[in-house]
């Protein structure tokens, strides 16, 4: 049975016992052979907060680190998606920023992604756990690796300044609308730093009503007047933020969709997703893409995780 998009479908274990879990996970990897279905079967059963007082009691009773015993044990995708569902939330992020800029080529997607959707707060934490994990500044490092337009949208993500009130002021609304309908629609070229200030500044509830209000006064719908002024990355950026607003159920599921189209599947972006999100949400055809996609326990666990048979 598919999960809400309200619930998630990954809840609190109840009754829940760290030490029996850890237990559990020892018995599947000790003595010869591997009992891949209980690791899923753990791993898939409990929250990311769940699972880090196993990883602390496993250590306890065994004198083991977790993650250790399992990349002895486990191998290929199956191993980067349970070791991913150990990783705090923040130190996730972290490590998924770092892999998005490290080395040649930059996988722009992962840190629209993120950046976007995080909340200030976390953004915040995330900054932090960077500088812990990596001894840099993840500000300087994406400067540093992006250019333009772009590099200053992901600049105002990082600098956690996005109204989370959740208040809406008509007003506003509609003279954001306005101001936006004359930075692109309405004139020749366009005033990207308009489009950069509102879109970051502006908490999602109000720039719901600021999309509202732009097809109401202007008659025009704000993904297509991004989409014609603008292009690559920042396009890419700008439509991020006005999924997220709209609906941010959808916005994953796109992306999740993307990540399993055509030819091959980007499993950066199917781990990262269905390990960031799975205790908030996931669309009942899911598990469809999941098994015409994957295969073996990587597919297992994943199925597990959203609660498809």
């Amino acid at each position: 049975m598919a999960a809400s998009y309200t619930q998630g479908t990954i809840v609190p274990k109840n009754p829940f016992s760290a030490e029996q879990a850890a237990g559990a996970l020892r018995k599947a990897m000790k003595g010869l052979g591997t009992d891949e279905a209980k690791i899923i079967e753990v791993m898939s059963s409990h929250t990311n907060q769940q699972r880090q007082e196993i990883f602390t009691s496993f250590k306890t009773q065994f004198g083991k680190d977790l993650r250790s015993e399992l990349k002895s044990e486990i191998s290929g995708r199956f191993e980067d998606l349970v070791l991913a569902l150990l990783e705090t939330p923040v130190n996730y992020d972290a490590r998924e920023l770092k892999a998005a800029i490290k080395g040649a080529g930059t996988d722009e997607g992962a840190l629209i992604e993120i950046l976007c959707s995080r909340s200030n707060a976390q953004i915040l934490a995330i900054k932090q756990a960077y500088k812990t994990l990596f001894k840099s500044d993840l500000e300087k490092d994406i400067m540093s690796d992006t250019s333009g337009h772009f590099k200053r949208l992901l600049v105002s993500q990082l600098a956690a300044g996005r109204d989370e009130s959740g208040s809406v002021d008509p007003d506003t609304a509609a003279q954001d609308a306005k101001e936006l309908f004359e930075a692109g629609a309405n004139k020749l070229g366009t005033d990207e730093s308009t489009f950069n200030r509102i879109l970051s500044l502006r908490g999602y509830a109000q720039l719901k009503a600021v999309f509202e209000a732009y097809q109401q006064n202007h008659g025009k719908d704000i993904e297509a007047v991004i989409q014609a002024e603008t292009s690559g990355y920042l396009e890419d950026g700008y439509l991020a933020i006005v999924r997220l607003a709209k609906n941010p159920p959808a916005y994953f599921a796109q992306r999740l969709h993307k990540s399993m189209k055509g030819a091959g599947t980007k499993d950066s972006t199917l781990i990262r997703v269905v390990a960031s999100r799975s205790e908030r949400l996931f669309g009942k055809t899911l598990g469809s893409f999941i098994k015409g996609d994957t295969s073996g326990d990587y597919k297992k666990l994943l199925l597990a995780l959203c609660a498809e048979d």
